[in-house]
């Protein structure tokens, strides 16, 4: 399995906005694809300006098969939704998750 970790700075009046808005576009459009095992929302409450995102697929392959335009294309929609609360990415990670055999 793979991680997608993706932490956003945003105005603590308008995390709930992008967090809406994340699940009516983001996800269903993550969904379609194979591969795609879920997503869970972080936030903290000692960090009211941060959202981070978490975003588990089967392989890096499926993964990155999504195409980069479709990727701008979803972006743009969500930017527009998003125009007026600002938001920006300030980190984006990639894990893998490794289990081991007690064998």
């Amino acid at each position: 399995m793979v991680i997608e970790w993706l932490k956003f700075r945003i105005s603590p009046p308008s995390r709930d906005i992008f967090i809406r808005l994340d699940n009516e576009i983001w996800t269903p459009f993550l969904a379609q694809f194979p591969g795609f095992l879920g997503k869970e929302v972080w936030i903290s409450p000692n960090f009211p300006d941060e959202i981070t995102l978490i975003i588990r697929w089967e392989s890096r392959e499926q993964w990155k098969k999504i195409l980069q335009n479709d990727l701008e294309t979803i972006e743009q929609k969500f930017a527009q939704q998003m125009q007026n609360h600002p938001y920006e990415i300030i980190e984006a990670k990639e894990y893998q998750i490794r289990k081991f055999s007690n064998s």
